[in-house]
This record gives structure tokens, sequence and C-alpha cells, in this order.
């Protein structure tokens, strides 16, 4: 019998301490070996029943002028850990079956479902349960789930985190959905006390909704408005209240989609000060700018919105520098009549860009212009997602980790046509734009992921 199920050989792949040349060995779904010299690679290479060249079928499969002289490179499978799948309750919006086959054919390997905009909402075990039996045998990636935080559901956090889930979502200001109330400060504090208690983690939409009604005006069909109606202080002054509350409780707090450059400076002076917080951004908000929206262009709306290129350069640096720890896509779908392309009305369209499909190529784009390198990148959409929600066998290349790589051509394009976008609804921001970079092929525990045979897990916080 072979030492190794398989060998994954290829000039460029991405490890924790940089890109090199590699030769990986995989037995039972996991990484059971890096090999970076000749000689231990060719060692590798012996012990293995079988060989997956990728340099080799790189050329065969794309073409020898695919990669344009450079050749694929290996990456770390990406992990997301903000995405809303709506399964069940509201799936002609999303589901698991399309959101995972669009997710691996963007290279992500492994998702988190946001606890709204299903029917239920995830928050009870019942719904959690329920939840689980929609996404059974029907996942092209990982899942794992996040439990919610309401009003009234106290007493369903625990069992929820002994369930299995990876944390908590709330909102400080109404979510949008009837089903899922918003945590006035009470609310806030009582559900971080309770986690500190559980070592858990609250993921938190953080706009003031007192300031939001004080800015609110109609939009109609001004972008202008639209943004002007959501002020960055929002952000700032929501942060701000988590920040004190989880220094008081002690719990860990986690802000999503962080659009406002000045919250970056709250988040590290609380982390200075020894308050356990982090911070995400998402493509959208580093690919676009608010000036070059065209108004009456609801597949653009996302609370907080798209604010300006200054702001947008300021989000940059911080994820470059670390002071935000992740870069996930808040893929938040739904149909197109709800986006009210009709009348382009951005008071009334459903807030939300989908984008895991494309995500990758979007910020390798704006990544590869402003000098960062694809190990930059795996760091940012796949070892800290993973990081951040406690996945300690995904988002590394290392020994120990399971299998899952996403084969990416950098110097390819992906040219994206929403129609052809296999997320449920052909509705899309990046619609007819050209992205850097291409996906080749992804495997998921060392199985290659075809798009056509659900071979994903359902994941469970703790379990191996």
């Amino acid at each position: 019998m072979k030492q190794f199920d398989t060998a994954v050989r290829a000039q460029r792949v991405v490890l924790p301490d940089g890109q090199r040349p590699a030769t990986i060995g995989i037995r039972d779904g996991r990484i059971t070996e890096v090999a970076t010299s000749e000689e231990a690679a060719a060692r590798l290479v012996g012990a293995a029943e079988f060989l997956i060249d990728i340099d080799a079928d790189f050329e065969t499969d794309f073409g020898a002028g695919a990669g344009a002289g450079a050749g694929a490179v290996v990456l770390p499978g990406l992990v997301d850990t903000h995405v809303h799948v709506n399964e069940p309750g509201r799936t002609e919006w999303e589901g698991f079956d399309s959101a995972t086959r669009a997710a691996a054919a963007g290279g992500i390997t492994t998702l988190l479902d946001m606890p709204l905009n299903s029917v239920p909402p995830t928050t009870t075990v019942a719904a959690l349960d329920a939840k689980r039996s929609a996404a059974q045998g029907r996942v092209h990636v990982d899942v794992g789930f996040w439990g919610g935080a309401v009003p009234g559901n106290i007493e369903d956090l625990g069992p929820l985190a002994e369930a299995g889930v990876f944390g908590f979502k709330c909102f400080l200001l109404p979510s949008g959905v009837p089903e899922f109330g918003h945590l006035d400060d009470a609310g806030l504090r009582a559900a971080m006390t309770r986690l500190a208690a559980l070592d858990g983690v609250l993921l938190v939409h953080a706009e003031d909704e007192e300031l939001l009604r004080a800015a609110a005006a109609p939009a109609g069909r001004s972008f202008a408005r639209f943004v002007a109606g959501r002020p960055g202080s929002a952000e700032v002054t929501a942060v701000s209240r988590v920040v004190a509350a989880a220094a008081d409780t002690g719990a860990r707090a986690h802000i999503v989609h962080v659009a406002e450059a000045d919250v970056i400076d709250v988040l590290v002076e609380a982390r200075e000060g020894g308050v356990r917080i982090t911070g995400e951004t998402c493509p959208h908000y580093l690919t676009f700018a608010a000036e070059d929206v065209p108004d009456a262009s609801p597949q653009f709306k996302c609370c907080p919105p798209i604010r300006d290129r200054a702001n947008r350069d300021r989000l940059w640096a911080a994820v470059a520098g670390g002071q935000l720890d992740a870069v996930v896509s808040d893929h938040s779908p739904c149909t197109p009549e709800l986006k009210r392309f009709d009348t382009g009305d951005l008071d009334q369209a459903w807030g939300g860009i989908a984008s895991v499909q494309v995500s990758l190529p979007a910020v390798w784009t704006m990544a590869r212009a402003r000098g960062h390198s694809l190990t930059d990148v795996a760091q940012w959409m796949a070892t800290g997602p993973a990081a951040l929600a406690g996945l300690t066998r995904k988002g590394s290349i290392a020994v120990g980790y399971d299998a899952d790589l996403c084969v990416f051509d950098p110097d390819g394009s992906t040219p994206v046509r929403a129609t052809e976008l296999l997320h449920r609804n052909p509705v899309s921001a990046y619609d007819g734009m050209t992205l850097s970079g291409a996906v080749r092929r992804v495997y998921l525990r060392g199985q290659y992921v075809d798009g056509h045979t659900p071979i994903g897990q359902l994941l469970r916080k703790g379990s191996p």
C-alpha cells in the first residue's frame, strides 16, 4: 500500500511562509506532507498512488498560452465566512446547490452561512436542524453555520453553541427581514455576557439607527443621495458601542462588512487596549467607488454602502497592514424583481451584492495593481477567515490541514456575465467587467470538485 493517496506537484504553491515549488502529499483527505526540496518531492511522488502534476495539466487542459507563460498557482482553498444562502424559506433568492456550485467555481472550498434570510432564521436548534436538513447532500463545498442573536433568544445561544454553530450574528438596527430582530444596547450586552461565558464570538452589523434616521432622505434613483443617507459616522458610532460592550463583558466581537475606513482607528485603539475585536471588509468595497456608480443601478446597493475612492484607498491600506482581518464576500442575493430594476429606485431595492463566484478575481484585480502578491490574497481570503471562525483545518497548505486547493491562473482573465454566473439569479454588480485571473480547478479534501456531484460536508464547530 502506498504511503499517500495523491501527490499534487506544482512550481508555484502558496505556503504559509510564501510561494515556492512544492509537492503536497495527501492521505484520507488531509495534507500529510509538504515537500519543498527536489529530493523530498521525488520521494513523495514515488510513495503516492496518484500524481496530479499541476503544471503539466495546466498546459494540457488550458493551452500553452493560457497562463501567459507563468503557469498556475496552487492556493489554499478560500474560506468565505459571510454568505447568505437563504434556504429554506427564500430558496428563490439562493439555495445550497446554486450557492456552493458558484463558490467552488470561484475557488472557495469552505463557506459559513449567515442565520438570515432563511425562514426560519437560525436562532434555535430546531431552525438549525431545518437548515442542515435542507443542505444535506446538496453542497459542493464544505458548509458551516452561524447562529443568530435576536431579541428573546438568549436561552437558545448555549444550545446552539453545543449544536455546533461557529458563533452568532446580530444587528444593531432593523435587519431588513421581520423575522430577524435587532438588539438594543441592553440586548447587545446580554448576548455578549452569555457569549463571554461560552467563549463564543458575536458578529455585528454595526450601523447606528439614530444617526441613520437623522440622515434619512429619499434617495430615489440617486446613488449619491443613497450613500449620504447612510453616513460613515453611523458605522463609527455603532462600532464604538460594540467596543464598549466587549470591554465591559470580556466577550469577543467581530465587525462584519466594514465599509467606512474611520472604523479602523476604533478597532486598532480597542485592540491595543485589550478588547477582543476583529473586522472584515468585502470585495465590493475594495473594487468600486461611489463616484463611479451610475444612478438607478440597484445592483450596487448594499448596506453599509460603497463609499468614495479615498475611503477605498484607506480600506486597502488597512487590509494590507493587517488592521482588518479578512476579506469575505457578503454574498447577499435576491430575485431581480426585488432589486427594482424596473424603476431604479434605491429606496425600494433590496440591498445586497452577489459575488461569491467572482470574489477572488475581483480582489486579485485590485491587489495586483497595488503591488500585492497571491500570498497576501491567500492570507486575506483563506487563512484569515479560517482563523476568525476557528476552522483549524482550513485556510492553509500545511500538514494536518484538509487538502483543499484552488488552482488559479493569475494571468488569465474572468469575463463576468451575470447570466452565466452559477448563483441562482442573474444579478451582479460585476456584470460586464473583465477581472484579472481565473480559477481553473478546485479540490476539496483532495477530490476534484466537478460542479455536478455534491461532495461537500456540513461542518460543526469543534468537530474533527
